[in-house]
């Protein structure tokens, strides 16, 4: 009998242990707004852009904006629980993007948030900037 109970809370202690790592694992999507501004390549005043990661996070999936490059500086699509980098990481001008339209980490964020929130009808031309420029 007392084995049983000893069996019984081990397995249960397991469980819950396991539980609670998985749901720390899941709930680790990063920081809830992020300040994005270019410290390579920067302008001569570079604009910090404010970027509400979890209201993001609750519309899209990951792989819609994050993703990695092969060899020959193409795009490669995110794979389920690659290590995300900061965009400036490949986004350069010494890292050799493939893409001329995003060899910055400006012209990335430009070309990715500005086409989404296009592409989304989200808000007019105008209110683009501020959103992120506040």
């Amino acid at each position: 009998m007392m084995k049983k109970t000893v069996v019984y809370s081990v397995a249960f202690a397991l469980a819950l242990g396991l539980g609670f790592s998985a749901n720390a694992m899941a709930a680790d999507k990063g920081p809830a707004d992020i300040t994005l501004q270019a410290t390579k390549d920067a302008d001569a005043k570079p604009k910090p852009a404010t970027f509400p990661h979890a209201k993001h996070q609750e519309k899209l999936a990951c792989g819609e904006c994050h993703h990695s490059k092969d060899a020959a500086g193409k795009q490669v699509a995110f794979v389920e629980g690659q290590k995300i980098e900061k965009c400036e990481t490949c986004h350069n001008k010494a890292a050799g993007m493939a893409n001329a339209k995003v060899t910055t980490f400006k012209d990335a964020a430009h070309v990715n948030c500005k086409g989404c929130h296009t592409e989304k009808n989200v808000d007019t031309k105008k209110q683009l900037c501020k959103l992120c420029h506040k």
